[in-house]
């Protein structure tokens, strides 16, 4: 009766130390087999055996691409205090599981205390713009020294990258204002410029349309003495002289401006002189003045013709 008790939980208890021994590593890992507290072995992924209770899997490391995000707070050149987030990627050296598992407690505690030590190495070597312009050059000096301290651990850095650089508030404002009045300045610049071409161009519009404007009036004066003179000659030929003729013609203009002056209903324009005589004294006026400046003329001529020729040599004594 007995045996019939103990032979099933035998072999319960011999199943599972079977199944004990049988064990499975995921894919982009693997397992670290010890014996007795003694490394024996490294396992890849798949179904592996080991050992029931003798062997123990002590850990599993992971092969994976992994991604650590460090902050550093440092100081610039210019003593602005500004903060970085590097990211550093890593992954176990396949070849190297031991070195990862046994030497490094904490590789990501190794992996922070180097980029604080890079950064702030580099950093306030250079100043704030410089921090900008140049962050792939401390990406590159934070890489060149981790895969120098970290491959003899097993770790191998695939890549570096300055994610973000982030300065003090107020100077992030300053340097917003500062960017700000750049621009307003350059746009200032640009509206002068327009405003300038604009004054030139209504210049220039203005000098062409004055100019235009007195050619103008030198063709309409110039046609006005044209018809002024055809008229003088129409009149010559029915016995009018010349002063005759021109008075009249002053006289005819005197009465067409006061026509058109009197077609303006709502103008303000007053001619003067404009009593009923004006025509009359205007022409006799005119006469006069043409009488009076022949006379003139004709008085000037006879008084040079009197006058010696200045001209003509007197004779020296010498001269027979």
């Amino acid at each position: 009766m007995l045996n019939l008790i103990l032979l099933p939980l035998l072999g319960v208890i011999a199943l599972i130390v079977l199944f004990s021994g049988v064990f499975i590593v995921k894919q982009q890992s693997a397992a670290v087999i010890e014996r007795f507290g003694r490394f024996t072995s490294i396992r890849n992924s798949g179904l592996q055996l080991k050992i029931p209770v003798i062997d123990q899997v002590a850990g599993r490391i992971n092969l994976k691409v992994q991604q650590l995000d460090v902050m550093v707070e440092t100081k610039t050149k210019d003593n602005v205090f500004v903060k970085l987030k590097i990211s550093v990627q890593f992954q176990v050296i396949k070849n190297n599981v031991y070195d990862a598992f046994y030497k490094l407690e904490s590789p990501s505690d190794q992996i922070t205390a180097y980029v604080f030590d890079v950064v702030r190495a580099e950093v306030p070597k250079m100043k704030l713009d410089d921090v900008f312009e140049r962050k792939d050059d401390i990406a590159i000096a934070v890489n060149r020294e981790l895969n120098e301290a970290m491959e003899d651990y097993g770790y191998d850095i695939i890549k570096t990258l300055v994610t973000d650089i982030d300065p003090d508030v107020q100077v992030k404002a300053a340097m917003n204002r500062i960017n700000a009045a750049e621009r307003e300045k350059v746009a200032a610049e640009y509206d002068a410029e327009a405003d300038r071409i604009k004054i030139v161009a209504k210049a220039r519009a203005e000098a062409e349309s004055k100019r235009l404007q007195g050619q103008g009036i030198a063709d309409q004066r110039r046609e006005i003495a044209r018809g002024l003179e055809e008229s003088v000659d129409v009149l010559n030929n029915v016995g009018i002289n010349s002063q005759e003729a021109s008075a009249l013609i002053v006289v005819t203009q005197h009465y067409d401006t006061l026509q058109a002056i009197g077609e303006e209903t709502n103008t303000n324009l007053i001619l003067l002189p404009n009593s009923p005589q004006a025509g009359s004294d205007m022409l006799n006026n005119m006469v006069a003045s043409f009488t009076a400046s022949n006379q003139i003329g004709e008085a000037m001529k006879q008084q040079n013709k009197k006058q010696p020729d200045k001209t003509k040599r007197k004779p020296d004594n010498g001269d027979v």
